[in-house]
């Protein structure tokens, strides 16, 4: 399959601050392509630099076979851009808003309003067509704003955050959208910090931390990465190593490793091993203090990569 989007060690740096750390994917014609990871995590970053917003510190993208420091020109006329922020004008009604934005695409004339018809057809709001932005709802605005994006037909379509703060009805049109547009042989790449959006939407994710891809893979995949999900036992009496050392033996043990004052547990079979490693604490007088059993879910492959849950 064609791949639309190659990102090779692309790096991002702002002063001695690296917001992206040399990070490497590709995204295949006519997939959903998501980018995980919590706020801060440098999706925004990498997006800007895929969009031509500004040119990366090192490394290399290209966007549908055009180098986006090179050639930005040719790459900004293949993408359709939703950012996080709201790019629209608050006074002027949605149709308007369109039009302005049809224009700078270079869209003219009947195809410019058969566009814009078509547009806000698509996200649900021909019938507040007239209606000035400013009295719209933080959901209808934004898909406003994906409206926006999609007027000059684009190959790919970048969508930043787009659910952040929208009603559930809004939600609810954004995802129908996606799944559409993609059903169509749109390709789109999705950032966002809620785990059930990608796992509805997206073939293949990125998760991203600390301006790294920590793993790439289908979901399915990720989340079979980790077995039959991770046991989190805290111990005290100093006999965390030995426990975690035992724990390995067991036939519903994947893995066990010391963290901390706690051991972590991946298993085949969740409750086969928290039976046998509880039975191994008890015989070697090992006081458990805590435990904590996560189901294998995406959530559970990113607190497993990262140490830290997404939303904090």
């Amino acid at each position: 399959m064609t791949n639309i989007v190659e990102a090779h060690q692309l790096k991002r740096h702002y002063g001695d601050f690296e917001a992206v750390k040399g990070v490497d994917f590709a995204i295949r014609k006519g997939e959903i392509f998501g980018l995980l990871g919590p706020n801060g995590a440098g999706k925004t970053t990498t997006i800007s630099m895929l969009a031509c917003l500004f040119a990366p510190t090192s490394g290399a993208a290209t966007v549908a076979g055009f180098d986006v420091v090179k050639q930005p020109g040719e790459v900004k006329k293949r993408i359709g851009l939703v950012p996080q922020e709201l790019a629209l004008y608050p006074t002027l009604p949605a149709r308007d808003n369109l039009l302005f934005f049809g224009r700078i695409y270079g869209l003219r004339g009947r195809e410019l309003n058969e566009r814009v018809a078509w547009a806000l057809e698509l996200v649900g709001l021909t019938e507040r067509a007239r209606d000035p932005i400013e009295k719209f709802s933080g959901g209808m605005k934004r898909r406003v704003n994906i409206a926006a994006g999609l007027l000059h037909r684009p190959e790919i379509l970048f969508l930043d955050e787009p659910t952040v703060g929208v009603d559930p009805q809004s939600r609810h049109h954004i995802f129908e959208n996606v799944e559409r547009l993609n059903r169509e042989g749109l390709t789109i790449l999705y950032t966002s910090h809620y785990m059930e959006e990608v796992e509805r939407l997206c073939h293949r994710v990125a998760i991203v931390d600390q301006g790294r891809i920590v793993a790439l893979d289908t979901v399915k995949a990720l989340v079979e990465s980790i077995g039959g999900g991770i046991i989190h036992l805290g111990l005290m009496n100093g006999k965390a190593e030995a426990v975690a050392g035992q724990a390995r033996t067991l036939p519903a043990v994947k893995s066990a490793r010391r963290l901390d004052g706690r051991i972590e547990i991946e298993t085949h079979r969740a409750q086969e091993a928290l039976v046998g490693v509880l039975d191994l604490a008890n015989r070697l007088e090992a006081t458990v203090t805590s435990l904590q059993i996560l189901e294998p879910n995406l959530e559970t492959v990113f607190l497993h990569l990262t140490g830290k849950h997404l939303r904090d």
